[in-house]
């Protein structure tokens, strides 16, 4: 079994930390990350300030954020920002962006990771919340970066990391809205990459698996599925960590990766290439889970 690196289930930082890059890959980089506050996009800020990096992390909940802001700070010695915006709404992040570039500057770094998420099939999922998954995930991810590329990148070049999911690859069960919305992202990637690509913006993807420690593992049955003994069909045998996501942000954010753009990094362990697409299985965890939240 590969060996993971290490993590911790809550939205703590890192006990301790074992640098795979040079600490100073990052130093005196700025990024900006929405979602920041929580699961992998709060693991993200840790990693990327834990290799010199100051970061602005970013959602509606500011109260959160201001929360996760003191533990990374405490964590790495960087500095954190803590801003609250909506994806969704372009004002908000216009208002984020110019509060982030009075106080550092600089932005060098755009992390996409703020999504929405749930299980639900076609024939139950509301109007509403198909339109409300595409204007978090794929709106979100377009209108934080149209901000930033005309408020900083156009002039002076920057990497944008987007977050996806692995889940539009071969259709997955009660997942139509997350999947439409990721592959709709996974194509807006390829599209920015090539018209942003000179004027020196690098433009790539990471799309993970199943990641423990999240919110989105809870919701979308992960506990389920490796009960169940799903994730023995994972090459990897696993479910994967937030550190691991960051780790691969990492490379794509920094100069390690200078030469890649359009670029989409699949960090499932392999399990898009074999696991099952239980439909009778997932049925069956969202009925329960509709149960219990009568």
């Amino acid at each position: 079994m590969a060996e993971a690196p290490e993590d911790v289930q809550s939205d703590e930082c890192l006990s301790s930390y074992s640098h795979i890059y040079s600490p100073d890959l990052l130093k005196d980089k700025v990024a900006f990350v929405t979602g920041g506050g929580s699961g992998i996009g709060f693991r993200i800020a840790e990693i990327l300030m834990r290799h010199g990096c100051d970061t602005v992390i970013a959602s509606r909940n500011l109260e959160k954020l201001a929360e996760a802001a003191k533990k990374l700070t405490s964590a790495t010695g960087r500095h954190c920002l803590p801003l609250q915006m909506d994806v969704r709404q372009p004002e908000t992040i216009t208002v984020a962006v110019d509060e982030m570039l009075k106080e550092f500057g600089r932005v060098d770094i755009l992390i996409n990771n703020a999504a929405g998420n749930f299980l639900c099939p076609a024939t139950s999922l509301s109007f509403n919340g198909f339109k409300t998954v595409l204007e978090i995930d794929t709106m979100g991810t377009f209108n934080t970066s149209k901000v930033l590329y005309e408020k900083w990148f156009k002039d002076h070049g920057g990497s944008i990391v987007n977050i996806s999911a692995t889940l539009g690859y071969r259709g997955q069960a009660l997942q139509v809205h997350a999947g439409s919305a990721k592959a709709a992202n996974d194509a807006m990637t390829k599209h920015l990459a090539v018209e942003w690509g000179p004027s020196g913006v690098r433009v790539n993807t990471v799309a993970p698996g199943p990641i423990s420690g999240t919110e989105g593992y809870r919701r979308l049955g992960g506990s389920f599925a490796e009960n169940a003994g799903a994730f023995r069909s994972i090459p990897l045998q696993r479910a994967g960590n937030k550190t691991e996501m960051a780790h691969a942000v990492l490379f794509l954010a920094s100069r390690a990766a200078s030469y890649v753009t359009g670029a989409t990094v699949v960090a499932d362990g392999g399990a898009w290439l074999t696991s099952t697409n239980d439909v009778e299985r997932m049925l069956g965890f969202w009925s329960a889970e509709k149960e219990k939240g009568k």
